[in-house]
């Protein structure tokens, strides 16, 4: 299904559909601050299998990261922060950043694997926002790459709804979306790092 869904005042009846959607193991498709990305709830393992299909790898190997709402969303999931890092993070969420931090011993429970970090994210864009404040708890997500040697991402949410229709539950359409991925800042040793430059500046 392509649903609409207006990026700045999300109507609460849609985001209530691609809730129930995640709730039932759904997958679906949402805009962030940067790229569309594939996105499941974190407990719905074989939504994260699917997801993990969908993208050609291992699920115990992947590098998904949580989208949370706010920085209230991490307790649980990642290891105690160091006030530096954790200054670091208010100052530049929400935005186009994900942060590696050490996960907790929860992480690797939900993805069956031996992770000990976990990429963070809280984008600058109302809709997963409003979706995982709804749900009540993170969601996975991994961004979607194209096979286009020009251009790494698809933008255009028609052209990635015709690709994935048969793949996802729900594709939301929040409009035209970023080619540029993710400033990655990995903060699991001494002095963060940055391991992608990208949308974010620093």
């Amino acid at each position: 299904m392509l649903l609409k869904i207006h990026p700045e005042n999300p109507s609460e009846r849609q985001i209530n559909k691609v809730v129930e959607c995640l709730q039932n193991g759904g997958i679906i498709i949402t805009p962030t601050d940067t790229i569309y990305g594939l996105a499941c709830d974190i407990y719905h393992s074989k939504a994260v299998e699917k997801i993990a299909r969908i993208k050609g790898i291992k699920k115990r190997k992947a590098n998904f990261s949580f989208i949370c709402h706010d920085l209230s969303d991490l307790s649980g999931f990642t290891r105690p922060i160091d006030n530096a890092v954790f200054k670091l993070m208010k100052g530049y969420l929400p935005g186009p950043y994900t942060f590696i931090l050490n996960a907790s011993s929860k992480v690797p429970k939900l993805f069956q694997s031996k992770k000990r970090t976990v990429g963070i994210r809280v984008p600058d864009n109302n809709i997963p926002l409003e979706i995982v404040r709804k749900l009540g708890h993170p969601i996975m997500t991994t961004s979607i790459h194209d096979e286009d040697e020009v251009m790494e991402y698809t933008t255009d949410p028609e052209l990635i709804y015709e690709k994935y229709k048969h793949l996802v539950d729900i594709l939301i359409d929040g409009g035209y979306g970023d080619n540029v991925p993710s400033t990655i800042i990995d903060c699991t040793v001494g002095i963060p790092e940055i391991v992608r430059e990208g949308k974010g500046e620093i």
